[in-house]
């Protein structure tokens, strides 16, 4: 298996043609699309035809994908290569890896475990250490307090409150969306100060 990215408890691979029927199970459940389109489930020609090529693109600027499948590794208490969903790490413009969006999307019977931050902090770290990254942003609904919290916890910190002009309304959607950031400098200094050195 093809690993970009391994953690304490997860390895984070490239997609193929061969997880659609993962990704058409993730985004079939109404809690997992709660904050996303209301809780509806996905068409899987919908799944096959839009989102998955969206996840199997390779960004030039970054020099890889910008979505990654998120498995279990073995542990005493689960097999190896359980499917929890995914993590987006995609730069907002193709060809350059200054900024990208973090974002995860993972089965709901894993929430609460920790493995959005533990995602999530480590790919900031190689973002910043080993792609080029600058900035790391990300979104939610201003109400999905599970998500802002994975992003604080990660080291994000909030922007600003917006309004979108979305196609959709869903419940809580009057209250707007919120951006939170994170800059390698910011991580750096962060970094440096938890060792009890300066930045280089």
């Amino acid at each position: 298996m093809d690993i970009f990215l391994e953690t304490e408890r997860m390895v984070l691979r490239p997609f193929t043609p061969d997880d659609l029927d993962r990704l058409v199970e993730l985004d079939g459940d109404p809690e997992v699309m709660r904050y996303i389109n209301g809780g509806r489930p996905t068409p899987r020609e919908t799944v096959r035809a839009r989102h998955l090529p969206r996840l199997l693109h390779r960004h030039p600027g970054l020099g890889t994908f910008g979505y990654w499948a998120a498995e279990t590794k073995a542990t005493g208490a689960e097999d190896a290569g359980a499917f929890l969903g995914w993590f987006e790490f995609r730069p907002l413009e193709d060809d350059s890896p200054a900024v990208v969006e973090l974002g995860y999307r993972l089965r709901a019977a894993t929430w609460g475990c920790g493995y959005a931050t533990e995602g999530a902090r480590a790919l900031i770290r190689k973002g910043f250490t080993e792609l080029g990254v600058q900035r790391v942003t990300a979104n939610t609904m201003t109400v999905n307090a599970a998500s802002r919290r994975v992003m604080e916890k990660a080291g994000l910190t909030f922007v600003r409150t917006y309004f979108g002009d979305w196609p959709e309304v869903i419940d809580g959607s009057e209250h707007g969306e919120v951006e939170y950031d994170l800059t390698r400098e910011a991580w750096e200094r962060r970094r440096a100060a938890s060792r009890g050195a300066s930045p280089a």
